[in-house]
């Protein structure tokens, strides 16, 4: 049998901290953090929430094969299982061994936009436990960053959902390579320093889909170029179609992930099946 390149692991909160008013940082403490793995700048990982009252999430039994982890979760009773949402690591520390993840809120709480893992993270407190399912391996097929050797260039549009991959992508890019970066937030107060050794220019934008027009209005570095895209799902497809359509990148060089679909929740994707 093939072995599983996942693990869920049960951790607890350490501490957490508001980044910017529309950003909180949460670093989780547990027993097997040592076996967890990390493969790319963009590296997803499942986090499950308990439901008001329970303690603890209530996580499928896998038997210690994960492999069929989501037809096990999916089995579950929706009221009681654990509440799974799709996040990116932030950081995998060692020694202390912990898991960073950090959490985009939206406005003053209680925000109607809150959803189950805003207010979970609004409220997180030393102790509270949940649920993740994370890489044990390196090559793992839960992230899409990956320039070839080729790139002379990169392109990262994103809006706050996706910040935490974007300032994983550049704080590990090497000196001097051109990167433009296009990200949305609701407030500019939201900003968040972006330590890099790449030659970056970073553009903030406060209006939502407003990426694919400043992309198109902008004057782009000549050579080989990578494009990676993350974000609301109908503007994540609108730059793709421009950095294609319009521009001419080889569609094999453009990695793009719908992390979100405006007017559309979480657990009605996870429902038709498109959030797995």
């Amino acid at each position: 049998m093939t072995a599983s390149p996942y693990q869920f692991f049960d951790v607890e909160v350490l501490r957490a901290e508001h980044l910017t008013p529309a950003m909180i940082r949460v670093a989780f403490a547990g027993p097997d953090l040592p076996r967890m793995a990390t493969g790319g700048r963009d590296q997803r990982i499942k986090i499950f929430l308990p439901h008001p009252g329970q303690d603890a999430p209530v996580m499928p039994d896998t038997s210690g094969n994960t492999l069929d982890w989501y037809a096990a979760w999916c089995a579950l009773d929706p009221a009681v299982r654990g509440i799974m949402r799709t996040y990116t690591t932030r950081e995998l520390r060692r020694d202390p061994d912990e898991l960073i993840v950090d959490f985009a809120v939206h406005g003053p709480a209680p925000s109607p936009a809150d959803g189950p893992a805003t207010s979970w993270a609004r409220t997180a407190r030393p102790g509270a436990r949940i649920g993740v399912l994370a890489p044990v391996h390196e090559e793992n097929g839960a992230y899409d960053f990956c320039p070839p050797q080729d790139t002379e260039w990169l392109l990262l549009a994103a809006d706050e959902s996706a910040l935490p991959a974007v300032a994983n992508i550049l704080d590990t890019l090497p000196p001097g390579l051109p990167v433009r970066v296009w990200i949305e937030l609701h407030d500019l107060a939201d900003r968040q320093d972006l330590p890099t050794k790449a030659d970056a220019q970073v553009h903030w934008l406060t209006q939502e889909g407003t990426t694919p027009e400043a992309i198109r209005g902008a004057d782009l570095p000549d050579g080989v170029p990578y494009a990676w895209i993350a974000g609301e799902s109908a503007t994540v497809k609108a730059i793709r179609r421009h950095l294609v359509g319009e521009r001419g990148f080889d569609r094999k060089k453009v990695a793009f992930s719908g992390y979100w679909r405006r007017g559309t929740t979480t657990d009605q994707l996870i429902d038709s099946g498109e959030s797995a």
